[in-house]
């Protein structure tokens, strides 16, 4: 569907197709969505929705008669809605749909056993223990489930687990033992992600859809763009391996994203990087160290403009290279 689009599009911009033409051109190629296909996603949508909503129920009926129940109470009730949750999941092997929505609420449901544990019980554990604990949990369900939006899920779980473990304890090295620790850690494991993400799509193991891996792309790239602008943020830089792993991300991003899985989003938030690093370093020189002057903010609003419009540029030119 994305590739016939694509090609719509590209026929239509070297008018290819006659403007009095893209409507039937439209139809011929089937992206117009008909009446059965708003039906079915009108009903994938309420139960999805209702899915959800009854986890979410859970929560709030024993948030709201917490003084009401006994400690076993609350425990039978989030436990009956897991078991009935992995039950449906069970029942329903041959409709993918309900099978994801009864584990993506089981999962959540996971959560709220956990919270009220930890509440009941008054354990004391740090909260990256629960995230992490979670996501162990509720690991097999993810790995059958093999959902896209399930996975982002888990991922979202460890990436809150390992950010509050590491902001709790520092990093295990001395170089990574300071307010960064957090950032290398998503740096880390969203790295990891997205290669064995990019590695299981490619080898059809998992769903083609790019919203995940541009996701996964997007939690690797904020945390170095952020450590690197941290260590220019420093009044006296220091030696970093930050200033050889992002040039080496920079490499890898634009020749895996051009040459081996054409991406033109990867592409594009390296490009955002970059010009967020190279305007961060002008702010440093011109406002903080240098001579404060009316003109510079200006010269940097120029600066941002030219780097914006250089991009555009060099990625309108590579998508008539790549996709056209």
């Amino acid at each position: 569907m994305a590739s016939s689009r694509r090609e719509l599009v590209s026929l239509i911009e070297q008018s290819v197709i006659p403007p009095e033409q893209v409507t039937h051109a439209i139809e011929a190629a089937g992206l117009r969505p008909s009446p059965r296909d708003w039906a079915i996603f009108v009903d994938r949508l309420l139960l999805w929705l209702g899915g959800l909503a009854l986890a979410f129920a859970v929560l709030f009926f024993i948030a709201y008669n917490w003084l009401e129940m006994e400690r076993w109470l609350r425990f039978g009730v989030v436990q009956a809605a897991v078991l009935l949750a992995v039950g449906i999941a069970v029942w329903a092997k041959t409709r993918l749909t309900l099978q994801r929505v009864a584990l993506t609420s089981a999962t959540l449901l996971v959560g709220v056993l956990l919270a009220l544990f930890g509440q009941v019980y008054q354990t004391g554990a740090d909260p990256w223990q629960l995230f992490f604990i979670w996501a162990l949990l509720t690991l097999p369900w993810v790995w059958v489930a093999r959902f896209e939006l399930l996975w982002v899920l888990w991922l979202g779980l460890l990436n809150l687990a390992i950010g509050l473990y590491f902001r709790t304890w520092g990093g295990p090295f001395g170089a990574l033992a300071n307010s960064d620790a957090a950032l290398w850690g998503l740096l880390g494991i969203n790295t990891l992600a997205l290669i064995f993400w990019e590695w299981g799509a490619y080898s059809g193991r998992w769903g083609e859809g790019r919203w995940a891996a541009r996701l996964l792309a997007v939690g690797s790239g904020v945390p170095v763009t952020l450590l690197l602008m941290s260590l220019i943020a420093e009044m006296q830089p220091m030696w970093s391996s930050v200033l050889v792993i992002y040039p080496l991300w920079l490499v890898a991003l634009y020749t895996g994203y051009r040459h081996w899985q054409p991406d033109l989003f990867m592409i594009a938030g390296g490009c955002v990087s970059v010009i967020a690093v190279a305007t961060w370093l002008l702010a440093r020189y011109w406002l903080w160290e240098g001579e404060w002057q009316a003109g510079s903010l200006l010269f940097m609003a120029i600066a941002v403009l030219a780097m914006g419009a250089g991009a555009v540029i060099w990625l309108k030119r590579l998508h008539r290279e790549t996709w056209q």
